[in-house]
């Protein structure tokens, strides 16, 4: 029933409110609204490392994270205003497709080689407009247990618009650090089944890691491709030990 109501908030909040909303205020409602969803599925945030802080979050900065669960956006969503690249087929969601596209997620048909030059050249322009992106280059979930080979066509946006890139390593563990497998989106898990199994559980916990952020001088001499690979190893360095 809280869940149940929350959505109903979220709707209200999408279609009443965001019409009228400038950008700091919509922000700051998905940031609220992210944070409830995440209470009322008792799902427990544990930050680790070097996490942005409001007050000093630069504008122009693309987060690159592993991904393993829906859940994963909110809590993202709840620490930074962030827009997020995501795949089309997210649209389809039952209403927090609707939610989601309200958020200005950046949608990506990876069905379409044409369309990636598309996206690179809005996510180029929200960045240097004073964005901050998420992308998660793996191009889909997994159970947690493995790292896909990232994607590096996105990454071309962070270099064009001379963005700071910060990798995530996302992890969720069990209580005696096992990895919780059974809270992912991933394989043939529909969206009600994981949200089904995660409110079976008493107490999930998603671990965000932030690692520290890599600056464009830093990354000045990496093509797209070497880049992508060296925020993979670093992600997966602290997520597989």
């Amino acid at each position: 029933m809280r869940i149940s109501l929350h959505t109903l908030v979220g709707l209200a909040i999408a279609s009443i409110l965001f019409p009228f909303a400038g950008n700091q205020i919509k922000a700051k409602l998905i940031q609220w609204w992210c944070s409830k969803l995440l209470a009322a599925f008792n799902i427990q945030v544990k930050v680790v490392g070097n996490p942005p802080k409001n007050a000093t979050f630069s504008s122009n900065t693309m987060l690159v994270a592993n991904h393993i669960s829906w859940s994963d956006i909110h809590a993202l969503n709840s620490l930074v205003p962030l827009r997020f690249i995501a795949k089309s087929e997210i649209k389809n969601w039952p209403i927090f497709g609707y939610l989601v596209s309200k958020a200005n997620t950046l949608f990506i048909d990876r069905n379409k080689r044409q369309d990636a030059k598309r996206t690179i050249d809005i996510a180029n322009a929200s960045l240097q407009n004073g964005d901050n992106l998420c992308f998660f280059p793996e191009g889909t979930t997994t159970d947690g247990t493995e790292i896909k080979p990232f994607k590096s066509s996105l990454i071309q946006a962070a270099i064009l618009a001379n963005s700071t890139i910060w990798p995530v390593a996302i992890h969720y563990p069990n209580s005696d650090g096992s990895i919780n497998t059974k809270i992912a989106y991933a394989g043939e898990t529909t969206l009600v089944e994981s949200m089904s199994n995660m409110l079976l559980q008493q107490a999930p916990v998603i671990v965000l890691n932030f690692l520290t952020p890599i600056s464009p001088p830093e990354y000045a001499n990496m093509d797209r491709r070497s880049l992508t690979l060296h925020i993979e190893s670093l992600i997966r360095k602290q997520l597989i030990r």
